[in-house]
């Protein structure tokens, strides 16, 4: 047996060699490869799209905007051109799921501090109440950095159009009120060509969730992944 394999010595170990590279190709073609969906209104829940737009299967972007940040300054859809953004709905007075979100985008804002092309952008769904001062001073609670993450105040019904119509993440009040709004938990996910990625669960940083649904330590591994691909 030993003279056999020191006979053939080199044949096993070109044979071992090539069985390895080809174990590995398998494993490397087999392995699914990541991908992060593109999203349109017809892929979400139809309670969170504005029934205009909740046929529209392709080609969805996010619309041009215009609202007031934290110090008083216009931002527009120009400041987020070339940008991955993570978006989201609150109100500065909820006392339920709002705490623990803007928790988690702080928490979020300093993982992405030192990506210049990364940026988070905070709706108030109550603009009435909360004015330029009232979102400075939550912005400074909440450690809100300025350029990084905008919280911004305007127009009721712009913000409602944009949150129904552009991020499919607001639901309405049963009541006479055209614009009333029920802000979803949700962050969502924006690329640089202003389309929607995805959607993850503002209120659960790194805990286990149910299938298809993702929490927001999924969300920065996705911001990197866009980064890095596309």
């Amino acid at each position: 047996m030993l003279a056999f394999l020191k006979k053939y010595r080199l044949f096993i170990s070109v044979l071992i060699v090539l069985s390895a590279i080809i174990l590995t190709l398998f494993y490397i073609a087999l392995s699914p490869k990541k991908t992060l969906k593109i999203y349109s209104p017809a892929d979400v829940n139809p309670e969170l799209a504005d029934s205009t737009i909740a046929a529209v299967a392709h080609h969805h972007t996010i619309a041009p905007f215009s609202f007031m940040n934290q110090n008083g300054q216009t931002v527009t859809n120009k400041d987020y051109d070339g940008k991955i953004y993570v978006a989201d709905f609150f109100f500065t007075t909820c006392q339920t799921i709002c705490p623990i979100m803007t928790n988690n985008m702080g928490w979020l804002q300093d993982k992405v501090k030192d990506m210049d092309d990364v940026k988070l952008l905070s709706h108030s769904v109550t603009p009435e109440t909360d004015s330029v001062p009232v979102l400075r001073a939550y912005a400074d609670l909440k450690g809100a950095t300025d350029g990084k993450w905008n919280m911004v105040t305007g127009n009721k019904r712009d913000i409602y159009y944009i949150a129904r119509k552009s991020y499919l993440a607001l639901k309405t009040k049963k009541s006479s009120q055209l614009y009333d709004m029920v802000h979803t938990e949700n962050f969502i996910l924006v690329d640089k060509k202003d389309r929607i990625r995805g959607f993850y669960d503002g209120t659960n940083l790194d805990q286990p969730t149910e299938k298809g649904v993702k929490n927001v330590a999924q969300l920065l591994e996705d911001i990197k992944w866009l980064r890095e691909n596309e």
